[in-house]
C-alpha cells in the first residue's frame, strides 16, 4: 500500500521577505532610481520643496483663503461657465472644430494675408457666386439664429429650423 508523503511549509516570514526584496532592488532598478534622484534634485534646486512645506504647514489659512474665494458669486459663475464650455466643446465635432481651426489660422495667422484696402461692394458681392463663401456664411447666419432665439425670453423652444 502507498505511503502518504508527508509535506511541511517552512514557515513564511515576511518582514525577511521584504529585506530582501529592498536589497535587490538598487541593482533591479538602478535607472529609475537614478531618475528619480535627478528629479529630487530638481525639485529642490527650484524651491518646490520649500513651496510644498509651506502650504503644509500653512494648511488652515490656505484652505480659508480657498472657500472664501470660492463662496464669492463671480467664482461660481467662472466655474459654471468652465463646466459649459467644456460641455459645448465636447459637443463640437473634432474634425470640424479642426477645420474651423484651421481656418481662423490661415485667415488670422499672418497679417500679410489681410489686404491693406477693404474689397469693394462689387467685389463682396462677387463673393456670393463661391459655393464655400455661402457654405460658410450659412453656418454663420444659422449659429447667430440659434443665438437671437435663444436670447428672445418669449420664445421657449428653438427647433432646428433652417
Amino acid at each position: 500500500m502507498a505511503q502518504p508523503i508527508s509535506l511541511t511549509f517552512a514557515p513564511r516570514d515576511p518582514k525577511r521577505e521584504l529585506l530582501e526584496r529592498l536589497e535587490q532592488a538598487p541593482a533591479e532598478h538602478a535607472a529609475a532610481l537614478l531618475d528619480s534622484y535627478e528629479l529630487l534634485q530638481e525639485l529642490h534646486e527650484s524651491g518646490t520643496f520649500g513651496l510644498v512645506r509651506g502650504l503644509l504647514g500653512a494648511k488652515d489659512k490656505v484652505l480659508e483663503d480657498l472657500s472664501a474665494g470660492a463662496n464669492r458669486a463671480d467664482s461660481m459663475r467662472a466655474l459654471r461657465n468652465a463646466i459649459i464650455l467644456t460641455k459645448m466643446l465636447a459637443s463640437v465635432d473634432p474634425e470640424l472644430l479642426q477645420g474651423i481651426s484651421l481656418s481662423v489660422a490661415e485667415t488670422f495667422g499672418n497679417k500679410k494675408s489681410i489686404p491693406p484696402r477693404p474689397p469693394g461692394l462689387f467685389a463682396m458681392l462677387f463673393g456670393f457666386t463661391s459655393p464655400d463663401h455661402r457654405r460658410g456664411l450659412a453656418l454663420i447666419l444659422r449659429l447667430f439664429k440659434k443665438i437671437g432665439c435663444r436670447l428672445n425670453t418669449q420664445t421657449s423652444e428653438c427647433g432646428d429650423t433652417r
